[in-house]
């Protein structure tokens, strides 16, 4: 079978990795990549494990075809740690999933990262429980009862947005 070369900017990096047309983004990532830190669950986008951002909206990688994000931002979990507002490698919010405790078998914890990333960088403020649940949505985790991860992501866009903005 015939492979295509994909020019693709992964993290911030421009790539190029040869794979079959008809491969998602999922495959190209985990396989031709390395990077897999975004999980290959249901492949069939019910899980929300291998949720990746792609030009800063969380998208599924196992039902986007690796084709389709030519050209465009891709961004991992392992990118996270290299974020503006990261600090010594790591993001507010990995730090706070780590304080609290939010991840247990860690199997859809960086799909929930992204998914989260995606709601704090657009609210610019903290942001309610509420909001967190809807973000979160499609992410399914079988390990919590969600309570942790929950809190952890308010509590990261407290620590995003600083005491001045708060009140």
């Amino acid at each position: 079978m015939a492979e295509a070369l994909l020019s693709l900017r992964i993290n911030g990096e421009s790539v190029h990795a040869a794979a079959p047309a008809h491969w998602t983004l999922l495959e190209v990532l985990r396989y031709r990549l390395d990077l897999i830190g975004s999980k290959q669950g249901c492949d069939k986008g019910d899980c929300g494990a291998c949720t990746v951002q792609v030009d800063g909206e969380p998208v599924l990688a196992c039902l986007t075809l690796a084709c389709a994000a030519a050209g465009r931002e891709v961004r991992t979990v392992e990118g996270l740690g290299w974020a503006p507002e990261a600090r010594d490698g790591c993001h507010p919010l990995q730090d706070a999933f780590d304080r609290w405790d939010a991840a247990q078998c860690g199997f859809c914890t960086p799909g929930i990262l992204m998914s989260a990333e995606a709601l704090l960088r657009k609210a610019g403020r903290v942001v309610t429980r509420e909001e967190v649940r809807e973000a979160l949505a499609g992410n399914l985790c079988r390990c919590t009862g969600y309570t942790k991860i929950i809190d952890a992501v308010v509590d990261a866009s407290a620590m995003l947005v600083g005491p001045r903005e708060q009140a």
